[in-house]
């Protein structure tokens, strides 16, 4: 495959993974380093990091003519040196800028079986592909159940280590080239229900035919656990305790994994960072999700050693469940939490507050009002006082063009956390 890269092309992508490499050396790296350590570790003392999730725009970070190798190969290379590169010019946020180059495991996974789930997506205006559909397979519980088979898992080893051998002569000079492997298996159980079968069916499944929800349900808890397993047995695991994230762009440095005193080998699932999430029931009542929802999430999140809780729902109406998680030590706080009961309920406990601001400051107006941005970072950093806090700006789909926006908000929530914390 290297006889797919060009010279120009080459040249180019060691140029940029050297000035990647220059940023990695950076002192403020190892000082962004240090502060998301301080909060992985429940210090509430630490200073909070500041993030702004760029891919969801990328219409704006990543226009037409960013890249500019030819496509294939050298573009897929470009496409992660350039995107952590911008990330430090033109955002500034507290990312911290990796020494080495990315490369995961060519994996292949059927999650239900090899039962397909189509999706249909239009376009939107500017012609990125914005709305989806999904066919859903399930269209009847009780009579399609019988479609879903084990998950099945299998690795490309052969081809894994010569793709990372073909970018460690091309750049492995400059930049290290890093196997990761995550920690693969849904824990969204709720996502993959609603993949399957739709919001409406799932709702009604609860009062309709509860005793095949609760099968589906542990369907998709025992294949969440069966890719944990394989994974394990495979030997595929690599430690994500570093410039690593669970979920979310909230960054995995920590001291605690791999656990003190195991063996090095093999690394196990109680070794590594972790998410899940169940967006789809912020419809549904909390003795509802104790019954169909808890028990199951309670059983995926088990064997992990860190487990970072939710994305945009509110979490605080399911807390009395949610508390209990085993080995939870992230809580996302989005828009529509109460911020004040959950910094309450996390202050003391070492968990950490994972703030998602609203990302209509940043959406909506062409031009940040800094004002009301400051003064809604403020009441962040008042209700959490006391508590780890990381704040992490997720789902902005346009900045209207102007990426000093995102810069301007990662410098005004700065300059609100020095006010507030010193």
């Amino acid at each position: 495959m290297i006889e797919d890269i060009t010279p120009d092309d080459r040249s180019y992508l060691r140029d940029l993974a050297n000035r990647q490499a220059e940023y990695a050396a950076l002192p403020v790296m190892a000082e962004r380093e240090s502060m998301w350590r301080g909060v992985n570790a429940g210090s509430p003392s630490a200073r909070p990091p500041v993030i702004i999730e760029a891919w969801t725009f990328n219409r704006d970070f990543m226009p037409a003519g960013t890249l500019l190798c030819s496509p294939g190969l050298a573009r897929g290379i470009e496409h992660q040196l350039v995107r952590n590169i911008r990330q430090h010019e033109l955002i500034g946020d507290d990312h911290v800028m990796p020494d080495h180059f990315q490369v995961g495991w060519h994996l292949r996974m059927e999650p239900y079986g090899g039962l397909r789930v189509d999706r249909t997506t239009v376009e939107d205006s500017q012609g990125v592909a914005t709305g989806y559909r999904w066919d859903h397979p399930i269209k009847d519980l009780r009579s399609d159940l019988k479609k879903l088979k084990p998950v099945t898992c299998a690795v490309d080893r052969e081809g894994t280590h010569a793709f990372r051998d073909l970018l460690d002569d091309l750049l492995g000079d400059i930049l290290p080239v890093r196997l990761v492997s995550g920690m693969p298996g849904n824990r969204m159980l709720t996502h993959a229900v609603v993949e399957l079968m739709g919001m409406e069916a799932y709702f009604m499944a609860m009062y309709d035919c509860p005793d095949e929800l609760h099968q589906l349900m542990a369907y998709l808890r025992d294949n969440a656990l069966a890719v944990g397993a394989w994974m394990e047995s495979e030997g595929l695991l690599i430690p994500n305790n570093g410039n690593d994230v669970s979920f979310g762009s909230s960054f995995n440095f920590t001291d605690e994994l791999p656990r003190p005193g195991r063996p090095p080998e093999p690394i196990e699932s109680a070794d590594m960072w972790g998410s899940a999430n169940s967006q789809e029931t912020v419809g549904v009542s909390p003795e509802l999700f104790h019954e169909f929802c808890y028990p199951y999430y309670r059983d995926v999140c088990e064997p992990l050693g860190l487990v970072y809780y939710g994305c945009c729902e509110p979490v605080h109406p399911f807390w009395d469940d949610l508390r209990d998680l085993p080995n939870l030590r992230k809580v996302s706080i989005s828009k529509w939490c109460d911020e004040t009961f959950m910094a309450n309920a996390l202050r003391g406990t070492g968990m950490v507050y994972s703030r998602k601001p609203d990302p209509n400051f940043l959406s909506v107006d062409a031009e940040l009002n800094e004002a009301r941005w400051a003064s809604h970072i403020r009441d962040t950093l008042r209700a959490a006082d006391g508590v780890p806090l990381e704040i992490i700006v997720r789902d902005v789909y346009t900045v209207h063009g102007d990426l000093g926006n995102a810069r301007r908000a990662v410098e005004v929530a700065r300059r609100v956390i020095d006010e507030e914390r010193g």
